[in-house]
């Protein structure tokens, strides 16, 4: 039986409640009456269920698609604004002894370079990713509990931590390892991390089994209930996705809906990222080997609708897509991008070759740091480097409601503007400093608070003069 409170993930991912979701939305696609009493209700920004959004994902009717492109901008708009969090991956350790068919990690896989970064390979990694700028990590490794034990992961989140290079330095490490124990995730919350993310890949259990044939990874249920061990555990901000491209999109599209109504229900707070990477070439993998490959129109309805029913959540696009699709998205609903990206274990002081490949995936989108944030100030966005939720202690429930009273915004706005302005003096083109400049002396008006514009202003002066980390 379908139970979002269950923590059984059989019950709170059910596949008899999805597969009669998908038919009713199917049924429901030329209902216009209904799409149109669906968008009415999603302008109230209490988000949607998972069948009202696959109702939406459905339509076909074009005039109801152009409202509902148009509500989630609005909706970007309200709760995100202009502003677009940056980050970049750093991959720790290619080692695994999962047999994922889709990812060049798995232990099968004889041609791909296996490569562990030692501490001192960690803070070279970490020095190139601060002299480009970035602020926040997202650590990656594969799952090996010989290479990769947790102490490795722990050892290494210490590290990042520790090196200060310049005015450069790591303030939050997001953490996507596989899926472990409570006392795991308890170590993980009291090392410092940000957000702990694990995508499900899909949620359909059959496919996921294929998918995964062996390896720990193969046991469906302690994978999708990893989030509720994470948040046992004490993490509170918790990021899921789907590798778009390995299942049907539509089963994986309401299924991320479910797991989110699931966090929210059972454990008081729901997902704090959505991410939704779809599959690329890598070593031994060839996307058309997958038949369920979606569109960027589809790829773009996705995003919009995801938005519209989960308003309060942010979400992630990374170099997997093109600069012309990542376009697209960030004004539909995306609110973080990674950017200067390497996919390879060392990758950010060593560029890998052909003859020495240890990429997790192509990067699409191959541009340098400084060219997405002069890309996206061209663009009217706010690239933002902030950390403050996290290092004041607004995370879970707590930066929930901020978001959802519209509060949030009192600190983003100003804290995104200050960050910003770290990165131009610190690591700007001379060309993004003057757009950059220009952006904030015009941003700066429209903070609407008096008290919070005239401190972000001294703060932003400061800034200019030296001084580093100032954050609301």
């Amino acid at each position: 039986m379908y139970n979002s409170m269950s923590k059984v993930a059989s019950e709170f991912i059910n596949d008899e409640e999805i597969k009669e979701t998908l038919e009713y939305a199917k049924q429901q696609k030329g209902n216009k009456e209904l799409i149109a009493s669906l968008i009415e209700k999603a302008k109230l920004c209490k988000g949607l269920t998972h069948r009202e959004a696959a109702v939406l994902l459905e339509c076909e009717l074009e005039e109801e698609n152009e409202k509902i492109y148009h509500l989630a901008k609005e909706i970007k708009q309200k709760f995100y604004g202009n502003r677009i969090v940056m980050f970049a991956p750093l991959y720790l350790s290619n080692y695994c002894v999962n047999g994922c068919v889709y990812c060049p990690y798995h232990m099968k896989n004889k041609h791909i370079s296996r490569k562990k970064l030692s501490q001192e390979d960690i803070e070279k990694e970490v020095i190139a990713l601060q002299d480009m700028g970035h602020k926040r990590l997202a650590l990656e490794t594969g799952e090996d509990p010989v290479n990769n034990p947790i102490e490795y992961v722990l050892e290494s989140i210490k590290t990042i931590y520790s090196i200060k290079h310049k005015n450069g330095a790591i303030r939050r490490v997001n953490v996507n390892i596989a899926a472990t124990t409570v006392e795991n995730y308890r170590k993980l919350k009291e090392a410092g991390i940000g957000t702990y993310i694990l995508f499900q890949e899909t949620y359909n259990k059959e496919a996921y089994e294929v998918l995964h044939p062996t390896g720990p990874k193969h046991d469906y249920a302690y994978h999708t209930e990893a989030m509720d061990r994470a948040m046992e555990g004490g993490i509170d901000d918790v990021g899921v996705g789907v590798l778009f491209g390995l299942n049907l999109y539509r089963y994986d599209f309401v299924g991320l809906l479910m797991h989110a109504e699931h966090l929210e229900a059972a454990l008081g707070v729901g997902p704090h990222t959505i991410s939704v990477p779809r599959i690329r070439p890598a070593d031994d993998i060839d996307p058309e080997n997958f038949s369920n490959a979606i569109s960027d129109e589809i790829f773009e309805k996705i995003v919009a609708v995801l938005r519209i029913a989960v308003p309060y959540t942010g979400m992630i696009v990374s170099t997997r897509e093109s600069k012309k699709t990542r376009e697209k998205v960030l004004e539909l609903g995306i609110s973080q991008i990674s950017g200067g990206s390497s996919t390879s274990v060392g990758g950010y002081v060593e560029p890998e070759d052909e003859e020495d490949n240890s990429a997790q995936f192509e990067v699409n989108d191959n541009r340098t740091l400084d060219e997405i944030v002069n890309w996206l100030i061209k663009l009217g966005y706010i690239p933002s480097f902030c950390t403050a939720c996290y290092r004041e202690g607004r995370t879970g429930d707590r930066f929930m409601s901020l978001v959802k009273s519209g509060q949030i915004a009192n600190c983003c706005g100003p804290n995104a503007l200050m960050t910003l302005q770290e990165y131009l003096e610190d690591y700007a083109s001379v060309d993004t400093k003057q757009r950059g400049e220009a952006l904030i002396r015009e941003e700066v008006t429209k903070i609407p608070n008096d008290k919070v514009k005239n401190i972000a202003s001294e703060h932003l002066e400061e800034i200019r003069e030296g001084k580093r980390d100032f954050r609301f």
